[in-house]
């Protein structure tokens, strides 16, 4: 069921466990208590008393996050979300991964809890790219020994490929590609190398690019580059 309902767009799989044990969902009228119901459709299943409509077909659009709102659907300290920033006209769409407060740039948005899973998934092996203005001292010998991963405070990331792109004074422009997509991982990274990052802009996921997109734009991705996409996921 709760693949069904992450399917149909509701919500990601964990939170529909919160759902669930919240009591906001029910079939036939009585509420569940697992997400391991077996179902083979959603008739009958209400989330907060509303019944679920069946599952769209799968849709990915690029947005281009702005700094300065959070990747969440609301905040107790009242700052801006994504979701203030996005246009109208859009359907239900989910965040695939996140993107912290101050990073910019691309941003995947789907209306399908599956596929949102499976873009975020590490052993799918997506890599993402970004490019990092920070300010102190590094070279390319330095940046290259990322490839190796590294542990900072007893926290383990991986490979990072990563290149200087230009200097300007001590400020310096870094391009980088890595999978894994940790919490805050470039920051945190770049700050044990002794950097303080200016800036953080995610460049690209996989084949897609935030290219002509301003903050605060998006694009829906084609059926037909969307289904490529996904044949090439491990």
């Amino acid at each position: 069921m709760a693949k069904l309902l992450a399917r149909a767009g509701v919500a990601s799989r964990r939170e529909i466990e919160r759902m669930i044990a919240d009591g906001r969902i029910a079939l036939n009228g009585e509420k569940l208590t697992t997400p391991a119901t077996i179902l083979t459709d959603l008739a009958g299943v209400t989330v907060d008393g509303k019944p679920v409509r069946p599952p769209a077909a799968a849709r990915l659009w690029r947005f281009y996050k702005p700094a300065g709102c959070l990747t969440a659907a609301n905040d107790p300290k009242g700052r801006p979300t994504i979701y203030d920033r996005l246009p109208a006209g859009l359907p239900r769409v989910m965040p695939v991964g996140r993107l912290d407060f101050m990073t910019e740039g691309l941003l995947l948005l789907t209306n399908d809890g599956e596929l949102k899973r499976q873009l975020e998934l590490p052993k799918t092996g997506v890599v993402r790219r970004y490019r990092a203005r920070a300010f102190g001292d590094i070279t390319q010998e330095q940046l290259e020994e990322l490839a190796e991963g590294v542990e900072i405070e007893g926290v383990r990331y991986g490979s990072i490929d990563a290149n200087l792109e230009r200097r300007t004074g001590r400020n310096t422009w870094i391009e980088l590609a890595l999978t894994e997509g940790k919490n805050r991982e470039v920051r945190r990274v770049l700050a044990y190398l002794g950097l303080q990052v200016s800036r953080l802009i995610r460049t690209s996921y996989g084949p897609l690019g935030a290219d002509e997109l301003e903050p605060g734009q998006v694009a829906e991705v084609q059926r037909e580059d969307l289904f490529r996409f996904r044949q090439t996921l491990k």
